[in-house]
């Protein structure tokens, strides 16, 4: 099998997926390339992207001849494919489990917030209506929810930084970069993930592609 790792990002980089991705890559030291796939021209959709694609979502990693989509798959395959590189998952067991456990939740649930608070008003600024009262509730439950989780005196969410520190960030974010009302505690958490280097490498290429 080839060394070669390859990225395949939306282009105005906005995906909150491929931002995980890019920076489990970045913080593991794996030298990538990446490859803007334009979801608004279709190109998801192409034969030669579903092939290696299979859901026609982004992002994907390919390892050689290797290919696998969705996020948490592409972290957890990364630790496994290259265990001596900086880890971005909990040896502990438990909170490994943790991790996952807050990973597969932003993924999965939140829906109202992800749609009236998506990626573009944070990476493109666009501008944000007032939250719907739907979308308000699960604004609490987020905030309840991520101050139940951040007890631990590091200031991650676990001992020690981990991806899904990058999850739950990304989807804080889309809260306090739009100034909806999030507890003091919440919004040091998210600042002090966003100004970590290798998620603010991101924030230069969205800023790029959108300017």
């Amino acid at each position: 099998m080839s060394d070669a790792l390859t990225l395949y990002v939306n282009t105005g980089y906005t995906s909150p997926y491929a931002l995980a991705s890019f920076v489990t890559l970045k913080e593991k030291n794996l030298p990538f390339t990446i490859v803007e796939i334009d979801l608004g021209a279709d190109a998801h959709r192409e034969r030669s992207y579903q092939k290696s694609s299979i859901t026609e979502r982004v992002p994907i990693l390919t390892h050689g001849d290797f290919a696998v989509s969705e996020s948490s798959a592409i972290c957890e395959y990364l630790e496994d494919a290259f265990p001596s590189s900086p880890r971005v998952l909990p040896m502990n067991p438990q909170a490994r489990a943790r991790a996952r456990q807050v990973q597969a939740w932003i993924r999965s649930d939140l829906m109202p917030i992800r749609m009236e608070r998506s990626t573009s008003t944070v990476f493109q600024h666009d501008k944000a209506k007032p939250l719907s009262a739907e979308a308000q509730a699960a604004a609490e439950k987020l905030v309840r929810a991520a101050e139940a989780l951040l007890t631990n005196p590091s200031g991650n969410l676990l001992d020690e930084w981990c991806i899904a520190d990058v999850d739950l960030a990304m989807m804080l974010n889309r809260l306090v970069h739009n100034g909806d009302p999030v507890p003091a505690k919440l919004e040091r958490y998210v600042k002090t993930q966003w100004s970590r280097p290798n998620v603010q490498a991101w924030v230069a290429l969205a800023a790029s592609a959108n300017a």
